[in-house]
């Protein structure tokens, strides 16, 4: 019973963690924040991995699961320090859309924001920015720290569930031989 219950519990994990990540793709592609938008692909193939290595058994899977989900983890502590600007950070930096100029789409598109364009911006090509964004419920930097920090918890359950997992797992008794059938007890 109580492997049933760590496997259901990290199944619930990567459910969630598919719709969370899911939801947050959509955004970053409504803003076209290109490098996020490639690392959230990446958390949807290893959280499918994850969900498939828990519901047939297969421990390795849930390793390389969990061992993704400590890079996912680093990914979104930065992208926390990069939203409040610590150190050398800068959220008006292009490091997040590899230097196409857009910005996060909840800047302009956040719950109650009003935006104020400059209309004589001389850059043709690049997405038209703000120069004033006023009345927000809450500011963007708010709402991505809230998307990255709900990952984080997700994804700290996640390993910590999947190693007990594999552990249980990798205990269970393995007394079959591939070349010579069952192997008799000594």
């Amino acid at each position: 019973m109580g492997i049933c219950n760590r496997r259901h519990f990290l199944l619930t994990i990567c459910t969630l963690q598919l719709i969370t990540t899911v939801e947050r793709q959509v955004f970053d592609f409504l803003g076209f924040m290109w490098a996020p938008i490639l690392v959230n692909f990446f958390n949807i193939i290893f959280v499918i991995l994850g969900f498939f290595g828990a519901f047939q058994y297969r421990p390795k899977y849930i390793i390389s699961y969990c061992i993704w989900n400590t890079l996912w983890l680093g990914w979104n502590i930065f992208m926390i320090c990069f939203y409040l600007d610590v150190g050398v950070l800068d959220k008006n930096s292009d490091i997040l859309n590899l230097g196409t100029g857009s910005f996060s789409w909840w800047h302009v598109n956040g719950p109650g924001c009003k935006a104020i364009y400059d209309v004589t911006e001389p850059e043709l090509f690049r997405p038209a920015r703000p120069t004033n964004v006023t009345d927000c419920v809450l500011d963007y930097e708010v709402v991505e720290i809230l998307h990255a920090s709900t990952q984080c918890i997700l994804g700290f359950i996640a390993i910590v569930g999947g190693i007990c997992l594999s552990k249980v797992f990798l205990e269970e008794d393995d007394s079959f031989d591939f070349i010579g059938g069952f192997d008799p007890p000594l």
